[in-house]
């Protein structure tokens, strides 16, 4: 069952990288309202047809709907923020930035919802907020001035750790199925509304790549809440580096970018600090021995 949820984590997140490269594509022909737009509403025709399928009913009873219409609206501004950044800047290096959001999401719970944060895990946020320093392209080591879209993706960062935190609490409240079900609605009316100002009639190659977004995003999310039914977030957390490698790759293939010193040395900190937050806490005290 681990190897399995390994196995699915890493298809996600090189899914997330062949969503995240076909929205930079599309932000040539479309405003990022519209692209979101098509992410939102066809993800969630993806995941209600899906649900019908396998269990043939929709979960749409919700203890807490106001938070889940939040978490949704959430979701939908760290998408259009992180498009719009990919409009600008590389994939590679907004991918890097993006990477604050666990380190963000470990603060957050400490504070918001009094999670216990042992030293060693404040160490990692400190540790991977300097990496982020180093991602977002300083003049004093590139050399040239720093780049407004590539603050960006550390806005994607802080939202998407607002809706981790939602995520947690809605566990408590809702079936995950019902959670899975309500993270496209609110984004998908509210998108909805603003295409009569936005909207660009599409090819039938761009309606494709439109509702390939979608799909993507409906399956990747799906396939995440399969990888950590089956295996432990400890062992899964850190996989999620691996999504910069893929990142890296599609940069080069497909948009001819490729990946400078500042760029690795910045999300090499931050996958430091990650990694030293996603180590599991000793629960032991030192000295303490089996009694078997």
């Amino acid at each position: 069952m681990t190897l399995q949820g390994v196995l699915l984590q890493l298809c996600a997140l090189m899914i997330f990288v062949v969503m995240d490269t076909t929205l930079k594509l599309l932000t040539s022909e479309f405003s990022v309202v519209q692209i979101i737009w098509a992410r939102f509403f066809f993800s969630f025709l993806t995941v209600a047809a899906l649900m019908r399928i396998t269990s043939g009913r929709l979960p749409w009873r919700s203890r807490a709907p106001g938070l889940q219409a939040l978490r949704s609206l959430l979701l939908m501004g760290c998408s259009l923020i992180f498009t719009w950044a990919l409009s600008h800047i590389p994939l590679v290096d907004a991918t890097a930035v993006g990477f604050a959001s666990p380190l963000i999401t470990v603060a957050l719970a400490a504070l918001i919802l009094r999670e216990p944060v042992s030293a060693r895990r404040w160490c990692g946020v400190a540790l991977g907020f300097l990496g982020v320093m180093v991602a977002l392209r300083p003049p004093f080591l590139t050399g040239a001035p720093l780049h407004w879209a590539y603050l960006l993706p550390l806005g994607t960062a802080t939202m998407f750790g607002f809706y981790q935190i939602l995520t947690r609490k809605l566990a408590a409240l809702d079936d995950s199925r019902v959670t899975i079900l309500h993270t496209g609605v609110a984004a998908a009316i509210a998108t909805s509304l603003m295409q009569p100002f936005v909207f660009v009639a599409p090819s039938a190659w761009e309606w494709t790549a439109l509702i390939a977004v979608g799909v993507l995003g409906g399956i990747s999310h799906g396939l995440l809440v399969l990888a950590y039914a089956r295996a432990p977030a400890s062992l899964l957390a850190p996989l999620s580096y691996t999504q910069l490698i893929w990142a890296s790759f599609a940069g080069v293939i497909v948009f001819q970018d490729w990946p400078d010193g500042v760029t690795l040395l910045g999300a090499a900190i931050i996958a430091a600090g990650g990694l030293l937050t996603a180590l599991p806490q000793r629960t032991k005290a030192r000295g303490e021995t089996s009694s078997s």
